[in-house]
């Protein structure tokens, strides 16, 4: 399903804030919302949830120990990712598959190791994701994707992107608390949710970037019902494959496709494309 998120042109407004087309980089640092864009991203949720199990259960580090250490990691790629000057799909997805990870191990920590109830984390993280945008929009007037060229608007890209994922796994895990669904009938629900904000955004004509960052959220409870549903062992409703097994398929697979992408750049936007505006 594709998107077309844009509010604003990419040419600077009169009178707009300095800082807004101030350090401009030039090029789009992230990718056009494709297909391909929506199937790394639910995969990468997968490894987000079997990965964060698998470190969790082997490094030997605990859950505080584990998250620290993929934070640094996650720290590092988005450093490489802020000083590329373009958009570059390995750089890219290895920042989200990484936040992917540490989104769900800050979730796992505020209902493991503090006892925060779900229903809390996840109006928290709904209220803190909700100020980032009102934030990013008052500096940016736009909240588009297809203009991330700014290091302001990259920031507040990648802030949103990191409570997605921890208002994506705190929200998963609640319903599947709540609803006691199952893994396989949890993936289903939650497909079904993207299916019914596609349907809204390309019949019914619902703002175009909410319709974006809602799929966006609701993809991460769709990923990790997919990885618990083939990871968790068969008495428990998984098929049995196993963390260390699920990860490495849905590494591999993104690896190809991230690859194939970096090769074709068929999620790349040629200079003469022009983005239509949401309304």
């Amino acid at each position: 399903m594709t998107y077309e998120t844009s509010e604003t042109s990419a040419k600077p407004q009169t009178g707009a804030p300095a800082a807004a087309v101030g350090n401009r980089l030039g090029w789009n640092k992230v990718p056009e919302v494709t297909v391909y864009f929506w199937i790394i991203k639910v995969l990468c949720t997968t490894v987000g949830e079997t990965a964060a199990d698998l470190l969790n259960e082997k490094a030997g580090l605990g859950l505080t120990g584990v998250s620290v250490l993929m934070s640094a990691l996650l720290a590092v790629a988005l450093v490489v990712q802020f000083r590329t000057s373009a958009y570059r799909p390995g750089v890219y997805w290895l920042a989200v598959a990484l936040i992917s990870v540490v989104g769900t191990l800050i979730s796992d920590n505020l209902t493991d190791n503090m006892g925060v109830p779900l229903e809390t984390s996840t109006t928290v993280f709904a209220v803190v994701l909700a100020v980032v945008f009102v934030v990013w929009y008052r500096r940016e007037r736009t909240l588009s994707i297809h203009h991330i060229d700014t290091t302001s608007r990259e920031s507040f890209y990648w802030l949103a992107v990191l409570f997605t994922f921890a208002l994506g796994t705190a929200a998963g895990d609640l319903v599947s608390e709540r609803m006691d669904l199952g893994y396989w009938l949890s993936a289903v629900l939650f497909a079904a949710a993207i299916a019914a904000v596609a349907l809204a955004h390309f019949a019914l004509g619902l703002n175009a970037v909410w319709s974006f960052w809602i799929a966006y959220v609701l993809t991460r409870p769709l990923g990790a019902s997919i990885g618990d549903y083939l990871s968790q062992p068969t008495a428990d409703g998984g098929v049995g494959l196993g963390t260390v097994v699920t990860s490495g398929l849905f590494l591999a697979v993104i690896l190809a496709l991230v690859v194939y992408l970096s090769v074709t750049r068929k999620d790349v936007a040629g200079p003469e494309r022009t983005p239509r505006h949401a309304e």
